[in-house]
């Protein structure tokens, strides 16, 4: 289901998935993570780092996910799926690819 959904990570410094493994609605944030561990999307860039950050506090689900040029996507997976993260990722990714595009064409008549 998931497998459609196209995630680049070339703009991707790093994600941090954070959660609770004890609550009841941390299913979404675990599947995301090993959705992005996947080898087919980690082979888009080797050089973003994924944490995942396992506590037992009963805090929140979460990710955040910092992008090269210093902005951040932050996820709450309490009230997404898996898909919704997926696609706003993706989405958000696709957009600085086609930010980038054109300054590199320009650099290289």
């Amino acid at each position: 289901m998931a497998s459609k959904i196209r995630v680049v990570l070339r703009p991707v410094k790093s994600i941090l998935v954070r959660f609770c493994p004890f609550e009841s609605d941390v299913e979404s944030t675990r599947k995301f993570l090993q959705y992005i561990n996947h080898k087919k999307i980690q082979d888009t860039n080797r050089n973003c780092e994924v944490t995942a950050d396992v506590r037992h506090d009963g805090s929140e689900p979460l990710v955040d996910v910092r992008f090269a040029d210093g902005e951040r996507l932050i996820m709450k997976g309490a009230n997404l799926t898996t898909i919704e993260m997926l696609t706003a990722l993706g989405a958000r990714c696709n957009a600085k690819d086609l930010k980038e595009e054109p300054k590199s064409k320009k650099k290289n008549p």
